[in-house]
């Protein structure tokens, strides 16, 4: 194996980029090669062409795809189409289960710029703060444009900071929307996946996806356009876990369930066990329904007669019954499974793109959508011999749900001309994305009595307007000498709205929100002694004091530039000055060259620096929320840097992450044989980069009033949690890597043509240079919670480091052929035996054997897919197909591991193993997935063109 990898990596080394478009008509997918295609993108000459940019630039036509490719949405495209491209679909990650990560060259989500129409795109208003890749980072939502409203992408892979502004670090994906008049296209996409994983393993067809696209174009005046995209699409979830494991019932379960039956509720006479008036009631009630549970043996249920306090009981009776039980309620312990997989989902989009004549020499434009989303995601199971389970309520436990309402709206409009020799661009973005949550089949556990289950959590906002006015020009004195030059304002808004009250109160036993001082006698408890936790299960809304509503301004200049210095010889310069009204100032430049050494070989080099602007949901977002750590559920309280906390452990403010990139690479032609090659190697190295720390304990212990560790456990009661986690400046990071492909076209007739692209990506991202803590927090020990172990995996080694792809496309006769073959290479899982808090982690045993300290690794997959289409008419064409034909999963995770030295958790309580696959319910790690767990889709599609 070790060796077909080296080979693997040679190739690599070896060949890079598909630059070829494939264009659909109605009568057939036809291939044109980038030379024919204009760039809008890397380069404002709009002359230039992607063989001819001094810097690598794929064009991905989409329209292709929306006829063979079995994937649906637009990230999902990419991360099959694109190697350099990564996409993660999560599972039981709250919001992040319905807003996707992507990365381009192994950065963050937040590193790539996206543009729409050339026009910057706005991002989600949803930071990802859960366990996967891109943790801590705020993306665009890229499934939020329907892939049916696109033309083509233009995806640079190049340091473009001081051409288009923030984010531009890795490189900038531009989508192009489509421009057809007098056609009506339509797609209509029925699937479902046929898996030996379905329905929790027990096979057969789960997730079914159903699609209908529609696309109509019509003039606008003599040269001028009009089109429109409507998208809906209804996604079913899918079921990947094991059967449930673990304690599920215990003996106090079973006796309240009988008296339940004969209409008394014993959890209904207290509130705090340990200080309760109703204690002998309780106590009698539980020997007079204890004979009730048939399979209670004599000496049991003598024992429980002749204990006559509540200790003695609790002692008693959390023995686990759940065979017994089960039998006796008529359940499995697959009724107990938790929803991992694909969530369900459901959109509706509407995308207008437009061109008109303002005047003969004055030409307007006004593009851009609605998309809503309606998506439903369940978190762990809570089971009713937990304490956060209020069994009056829900006697077997429940599964809650994360319901979320997502709208993302957008409207670019401009007008552009020439003035001279000078052409001009002014136009104006506005984007707006809202993401609130709506939390079913729940209960706020320390609401002793109530049947509320249903709340109102809030929401967040993220608002970006932006004018920009560009100019170009070309000057005769000097052939090939182009310059642009302009400016951009851009506003940006961020809110969180906070939810219902019983959304994220945390109530005493007499309905009262406890503080700081509340009694341990007034806090409600479960049966056994623990402390019952507030706000709503799975997602606790956001409290008043997380709501806010802040803003930022910023402005800048940029002089773009480029020369043919000779024929063969191209140079590019580009800077950007640009000011930000709460951080301050920054200046880029950019320098790129190109040279034909022959009509078909280039070498081309470019060197850059870039910054990425702190967005507003990582400076300002706080919230409290239920993180599940080897199966044990804490309240983690994301502490934003102005905050008390914050300034108590010494987290300074954020500032802007900044870049310094190099690239090198070729191109080259061979005509006689229809093969074309591209290399591209790079190194970025960001400095500053933002990071979400791990999480810091509240501190334990009784402390004078005023101290810094007083203040500090006023703070966490303030916000009700046990753990902190903070945004921070932490590293420095470099990445290197060789990216290349081989593309060879072959036409036998006008009927019979196959194309083949072999595309490759070797990537490395690593920390140089020490970890940038808070001087309290490195004092305290504490440098390896500020940037863990797990948070070195999430960035270096959670999405795969080599990726290829092997696409061939034939054409013959009425027949069209996709067979594409996907490499994803190792990745490593960032769970780990860290239990005690240290960022260290532990040694541990698995199947009596010691391993050494590591991370698990997830072998390498090849995925294949393979579509069939057939054109019974000019407009009538039904396609058949598959992703991942052969139903792979990837590699199963660990199972319970034990601990070679015993540990403690946050409360102090002794742990001697921790379960990675939290009791077989995750089968498949939740952290990291190269390609999902969902095994072979199956699809059929109708495409239609009148």
């Amino acid at each position: 194996m070790r060796k077909k990898y080296q080979k693997i990596t040679s190739l690599g080394v070896l060949f890079f980029v598909s630059v070829n478009v494939y264009a659909q008509t109605k009568d057939s997918i036809q291939v044109k090669t980038v030379d024919e295609i204009k760039i809008t993108i890397g380069s404002r000459n709009k002359s230039r062409v992607a063989t001819d940019t001094p810097v690598p630039v794929d064009v991905i036509n989409i329209g292709s795809q929306s006829v063979l490719s079995p994937q649906m949405d637009l990230n999902q495209i990419l991360n099959y189409a694109a190697p350099s491209f990564t996409s993660n679909s999560t599972t039981v990650a709250d919001g992040t289960d319905h807003v996707d990560p992507a990365q381009l060259r192994g950065l963050g989500p937040d590193q790539v710029l996206v543009l729409l129409n050339g026009k910057r795109r706005h991002t989600s208003s949803l930071v990802n703060i859960n366990g996967s890749p891109g943790r801590g980072s705020v993306g665009t939502d890229l499934n939020a444009i329907p892939a049916f409203a696109i033309e083509r992408l233009e995806v640079l892979r190049d340091g473009a900071s001081a051409q288009y502004g923030s984010d531009a670090i890795a490189g900038v994906i531009n989508v192009i929307m489509k421009k057809n008049t007098n056609n009506l296209t339509a797609a209509i996409t029925g699937g479902g996946f046929n898996s030996k994983g379905a329905n929790d393993h027990r096979g057969g067809w789960d997730g079914g996806k159903y699609q209908v696209d529609l696309n109509y174009g019509a003039k606008l005046g003599a040269t001028g356009f009009l089109n429109f995209t409507a998208s809906f699409l209804n996604r079913g979830a899918t079921g990947r876990a094991g059967t449930a494991t673990g304690d599920i019932f215990n003996a106090y379960n079973a006796i309240e369930q009988r008296a339940r039956e004969n209409g008394v509720d014993i959890n209904s006479l207290f509130g705090n066990i340990n200080n309760t008036s109703n204690t002998q009631q309780i106590i009698n009630y539980i020997h007079q329904y204890a004979p009730y549970v048939s399979y209670f043996n004599p000496a049991m249920l003598a024992s429980i007669q002749n204990a006559n306090t509540i200790p003695e009981l609790q002692s008693i009776l959390r023995a686990d019954v759940t065979g017994n039980e089960l039998s006796y309620r008529r359940l499995e312990r697959n009724d107990f499974n938790m929803r991992v997989g694909q969530s369900k989902l459901g959109s509706g989009q509407f995308f207008m793109n437009s061109e008109f004549d303002i005047s003969p020499s004055v030409r307007g434009y006004a593009f851009g959508g609605i998309s809503y989303r309606q998506g439903n995601a369940a978190g762990f199971y809570r089971r009713p011999n937990q304490s956060r389970t209020p069994t009056s309520l829900y006697p077997n436990g429940f599964l809650p749900e994360i319901a979320s309402d997502v709208i993302d709206l957008s409207l670019a409009a401009g007008f552009k001309g020439k003035i001279g020799k000078v052409s001009y661009d002014i136009s104006n973005t506005f984007g707006q994305n809202t993401f609130d949550y709506t939390i079913k089949n729940t209960a706020n556990a320390s609401m002793l009595g109530s049947k509320k289950s249903e709340f109102r959590a809030g929401g967040l906002g993220f608002l970006q307007n932006t004018i920009n006015a560009d100019f170009d020009t070309k000057f005769d004195w000097l052939k090939g000498f182009n310059v642009a030059f302009g400016g951009e304002v851009r506003l940006e808004r961020y809110k969180i709205e906070n939810g219902e009250e019983a959304s994220w109160a945390l109530y005493d036993i007499n309905g009262n929100i406890q503080t700081p001082g509340t009694s341990a006698s007034l806090k409600p408890t479960d049966f056994m002694g623990a402390t019952r936790p507030g706000g709503a299960q799975v997602f606790p809304g956001f409290r008043p004091e997380n709501a806010l509503k802040k803003g930022r301004s910023s402005v800048a200049a940029y002089l773009d530039t480029e020369l043919d210095v000779t024929d063969r010889w191209l140079v590019s310069a580009a800077l950007r000055y640009e000011n930000y009204s709460d951080f301050g100032s920054t200046f880029n430049y950019k320098v790129a060259t190109r040279y034909k050494l022959t009509n078909n070989i280039n070498i081309r080099a470019a060197h850059s620096t870039g910054f990425r602007a702190p967005s507003l949901q990582q400076i300002y977002f706080n919230a409290t929320a239920t993180q599940f750590v080897g199966g044990t559920a804490y309240e983690v309280g994301t502490f934003s840097n102005d905050s008390n906390v914050a300034n108590i452990l010494g987290i300074p403010q954020l500032k802007q992450e900044e870049s310094k990139s190099f690239s090198a690479g070729f191109t080259a032609k061979i005509p006689q044989a229809n093969l074309t090659f591209t290399v591209d190697g790079y190194y970025i190295k960001i400095k500053s980069r933002v990071v979400l720390t791990d999480q810091f304990s509240r501190p334990v212990g009784t402390f004078p009033a005023g101290s810094p560790e007083y203040n500090l456990q006023q703070g966490f009661d303030q916000a009700n949690a046990n753990a902190a986690t903070f945004f921070a400046n932490a590293i420095d990071t470099q990445t290197k890597g060789i990216e290349g492909v081989i593309s060879h076209r072959f036409k036998a007739s006008e009927k019979v043509s196959l194309n083949s692209d072999l595309a490759v990506t070797v990537s490395k991202t690593n920390r140089v240079g020490d970890i940038k803590g808070s001087d309290v927090l490195i004092n305290a020990g504490q440098i390896n919670r500020y940037y863990s172990e797990t948070s070195r995996v999430y960035l270096e080694e959670a999405v795969p480091r080599f990726k290829a792809s092997l696409n061939n496309s034939l054409e013959f006769n009425n027949f069209s052929v996709l067979l594409r073959n996907v490499y994803f290479g190792k990745v490593t899982d960032p769970n780990t035996t860290d239990v005690n808090g240290d960022g260290v982690v532990d040694s541990n045993m698995i199947n009596g054997q010691m391993v050494p300290t590591e991370h698990p690794v997830w072998a390498a997959k090849v995925i294949a897919d393979l579509s069939i289409g057939y054109k019974f008419t000019k407009g009538f064409r039904v396609t058949i197909g598959a992703n991942n034909l052969f139903d792979i999963y990837p590699d199963k995770n660990y199972g319970l591991r034990s601990l070679k030295v015993p540990s403690v958790d946050a409360s102090g309580k002794p742990i001697t193993s921790i379960d990675l696959s939290n009791q077989d319910q995750f089968i498949y790690s939740r952290n990291v997935s190269q390609f999902g767990m969902n095994g072979r889709f199956l699809f059929v599609r109708l495409n239609l063109s009148l």
